[in-house]
């Protein structure tokens, strides 16, 4: 046959391509040069493809003249990536009733007829378009049930059944062509990421029977298991069977090495065994690979069909990757480029069992990847009565508030019907490692009668028990079976690997011990943002803090502060001692005031009584200190300012923790870091404050110590006027939450409404607190990196927000010469893994000629 390129008998020199004929016919290609026991293929390319679509007819001849005129053929599709789907294959064309005939005195009349059968109801569905109904009245072991089928077809068609095998072959490369481009299937595809365009090659290929004499079947088998990775022979083999029967009828089937549980294929056909072990180990050096290998025996006779990559969870992708570079087979490089580093969260957190049926009531955002499932409680105060139960609860709020903190802490999982990536349970979800689906607004809460209503109209109360998939953003009824996390040493290899050849700093966000230890266990170096408001939502810590909330003069503010600074001081030691010498940057107080206070008649009723106060005192304060847009009012450095005890009261603990850290082992050197700053001025002054309580401390302690000042840019200006503030800092931290909130004049709390449309309508390509804006956000950051180390060179550049994680946003500060990212502390081994592997990447770019 002449080797044209759009219709192409695979050899091992034939122009066969993925980008061109798919993947399928590429690794087919690869079994043949490995000279394994394939049967004769041809191949048509993306463009014939096409072209059968749209109504040409290919050379039949041409393209029939390898096979046989006895051969029976199957057409197979070939997409670029297997990911994306395609038609189902087609077996048994070319079998009519001339051959149907030779078929029974050659396989026997049982086998003939089941094959004949097959594929007039494959071609009846699947080109012909017919109900499959229409079949469902005939036995298969109806001595007559051949008969009936054409019948069937018949009566439902008004014409005979093709008898002409290249007609057959035309109809079934036309259906398929079709298939793939239809409405449904591109909008399928696409959805799994695939371009518009994306095209389909096909495959036909010589049928090897697996029915007749002898011991005739099919099967498939792979080395590992799919979801860990260990090296394990699974699949299975059903004997007078094709295609992957085995999978369909497993009940039927055989295993295939010996095992005690029954009849294996080792034991039926050792030999044949013998050869597909050897075949499918061939496979995975020279294919650099593990495969699962699609086979037919054929009279005892071994045939490979069909290999495809293995399909695998990401705890088994880890592994095998890791086992192909231990084995030579791969290097290191290539390893670590083969995992999605988004993946990661599965091995971090338990995960649904992807086999488990789903009963999904709604969907949200996916905020916090993991499963959990619980009992439905709608206050902190309910979550932690539930935990003191033993009792697994999911923390159900409209919206939660910093209040909430210690529910969420008892909570094994939070669900909101409000917020973005960036908000509240968002943020404080992936720190805590805790599943989290916000932006629900499908389920109705009605928080006062204690109900959801699901869209479905479900009603779920208190008490119900439900499941949060965080990773795909689920609400799911009822408690399917979880998937463990699964940290194993191959998963530690692989992180080893990522840090020798990253070139970028992983740092975490870590508010508290607990926190700090998590990311000390996933080898953050060091902490880039303490949120240190976070440590006074304790119960006894609360209440000093409304204490002094409510003084009227500095001395009676610093008094109660007084009593709230060993205990910031023990905080501080402690997130010292755990990170052992690394640096820990912790932000300055940030948040309004107001967040600290009740909201309601009754949470000022208790304040009043546990103040000593009168209830209308309390009421005044409250909206005294109420303002019409607290993210953009007296917070962060603005605070610092007209309320300075606060910042002297921390930079005392700092500076106190860190001389009681530095005795016992490396010297602690504090980064301290100035919130929402928009001014030099505003640097100027609580620098002052702080070199003065240093200097102080230093002084009553006797001892010396050193620490950095920097400021967090959340604010358009901060980054705009880089080069005034620098001088007086040692570094800049990019907080991109608020920045982009501010940037884009955007609630990060109520963007999640209508964030879905703005992205299905282009306005903007991805959700920005999802993904860092480059152009936008990303200018700003660029700026003021520019500018700031243009008169401070050594200026030390990170971006502290929640895109410190995201695999883009490195890239992007890596372009940008920072120094490193941080993020919250189960993200920081998706950040290790893809810093090293751009920076593979770009080892690789700078080798090619």
């Amino acid at each position: 046959m002449q080797q044209d390129q759009d219709v192409t008998f695979i050899t091992p020199t034939a122009p066969v391509a993925t980008g061109t004929h798919g993947g399928r016919a590429k690794c087919l290609q690869r079994l043949v040069r490995l000279d394994l026991p394939v049967p004769k293929t041809v191949a048509l390319s993306f463009d014939e493809v096409h072209r059968i679509a749209s109504g040409e007819i290919p050379d039949m001849a041409a393209l029939m003249d390898p096979f046989s005129d006895q051969a029976l053929l199957c057409v197979r599709p070939s997409s670029e990536d297997p990911d994306w789907g395609g038609p189902g294959a087609i077996l048994n064309i070319g079998i009519n009733d001339a051959r149907y005939v030779d078929l029974c005195d050659q396989l026997g009349r049982e086998a003939a007829t089941a094959m004949y059968r097959r594929f007039v109801q494959a071609y009846a569905i699947h080109v012909a378009r017919l109900d499959p109904d229409m079949f469902d009245h005939i036995a298969q072991d109806d001595p007559d049930s051949l008969t009936e089928t054409l019948r069937a077809y018949e009566e439902e068609t008004e014409e005979e059944f093709p008898q002409n095998p290249a007609v057959q072959l035309l109809e079934v490369l036309r259906s398929m062509a079709r298939a793939w481009e239809g409405t449904t299937a591109r909008l399928l595809r696409q959805a799994k990421g695939a371009p518009a365009d994306a095209g389909l090659g096909l495959v036909v290929q010589e049928m090897a029977h697996g029915m007749g004499q002898g011991e005739c079947g099919s099967g498939v088998i792979q080395l590992v298991n799919s979801k860990t990775g260990e090296p394990k022979i699974t699949g299975r083999y059903l004997s007078q069977s094709q295609g992957r029967d085995a999978l369909a009828r497993q009940s039927a089937a055989l295993f295939l090495e010996r095992d005690p549980r029954g009849p294996s294929l080792q034991e039926l056909a050792p030999e044949a065994f013998d050869q597909l072990i050897e075949h499918t180990r061939l496979m995975r050096i020279r294919l650099r690979e593990e495969m699962q290998a699609e086979f037919t025996i054929e009279n005892g006779r071994l045939h490979i069909l069909d290999g495809v990559r293995v399909a695998r969870t990401a705890h088994a992708a880890i592994h095998i990757a890791v086992s192909l570079a231990n084995d030579g087979i791969i290097p290191r490089e290539e390893a670590l480029t083969r995992i999605d580093p988004r993946a990661i969260n599965e091995l971090l957190h338990r995960q649904v069992d992807p086999d488990a049926p789903r009963d999904c009531l709604a969907s949200g955002i996916a905020a916090s990847p993991g499963a959990a499932s619980g009992k439905i409680v709608f206050s902190a105060a309910e979550a932690q009565a539930s935990a003191a139960r033993g009792e697994p609860c999911v923390l159900v709020r409209r919206e939660t508030s910093p209040e909430d903190i210690r529910g969420m802490h008892a909570a094994v999982a939070v669900l909101t019907e409000r917020g973005g990536m960036t908000s509240h349970a968002a943020v404080i979800g992936r720190g805590m490692g805790l599943p989290c689906v916000v932006g629900a607004s499908a389920l109705k809460f009605h928080l006062r009668r204690k109900i959801l209503i699901a869209p479905d109209g479900r009603e779920l109360r208190a008490g119900d028990t439900i499941t949060i998939d965080g990773t795909n953003g689920e609400v799911l009824a009822g408690e399917p079976p979880l998937m463990k996390a699964a940290q194993d040493d191959a998963f530690r290899t692989l992180m080893v690997w990522a840090d020798e050849f990253r070139d970028i700093g992983v740092r975490a966000n870590a508010d508290t011990p607990a926190d700090a230890q998590t990311a000390r266990n996933f080898k953050a170096q060091g902490i880039g943002l303490c949120r240190t408001e976070h440590m006074f939502f304790e119960g006894d810590r609360l209440t000093v803090m409304r204490e002094m909330i409510f003084a009227d003069t500095s001395q009676d503010r610093a008094a109660a502060l007084e009593r709230l600074l060993p205990m910031q001081r023990a905080d501080f030691i402690e997130l010292f001692r755990i990170m052992q010498g690394q640096p820990v940057c912790i932000r300055l107080f940030d948040p309004p005031l107001h967040e600290f206070l009740p909201h309601d008649r009754a949470g000022h009723r208790e304040l009043a009584e546990a103040l000593d106060l009168p209830l209308s005192d309390v009421t005044r304060r409250v909206e005294a200190l109420t303002e019409y847009n607290p993210m953009l009012g007296m917070r962060g450095v603005r605070l610092g300012i007209t309320v300075p005890e606060i910042y002297d009261m921390q930079a005392r603990a700092i500076f106190e923790a860190t001389i009681e850290a530095s005795r016992e082992g490396e010297p602690v050197v504090p980064e301290i870091m100035i919130p929402l700053v928009s001014a030099k001025r505003e640097v100027e002054l609580v620098k002052t404050r702080v070199d003065a309580v240093a200097a102080a401390v230093r002084t009553e302690k006797g001892q010396d110590f050193t620490y950095r000042l920097g400021v967090m840019v959340e604010t358009p200006r901060a980054a705009l006027r880089a080069g005034e503030i620098a001088p007086h800092v040692s570094f800049l931290s990019f907080g991109t939450n608020d920045l982009t909130q501010m940037t884009y004049g955007l609630s990060r709390d109520d963007a999640g409404r209508f964030m879905s449309i703005y992205v299905q309508q282009g306005v903007f390509p991805e959700d920005p607190f999802h993904d860092l804006d480059t152009d936008g956000v990303g200018e700003l950051l660029q700026i003021g990196a520019e500018r700031g180390r243009a008169v401070r060179p050594d200026l030390v550049l990170s971006i502290c927000g929640e895109h410190g994680g995201s695999p883009e946003s490195i890239a992007f500060c890596r372009d940008a010469g920072f120094n490193y990212v941080s993020c919250s502390p189960f993200r920081v081994p998706v950040a290790r893994l893809a810093a090293a592997q751009l920076a593979v990447k770009d080892r690789i770019t700078i080798k090619k000629p």
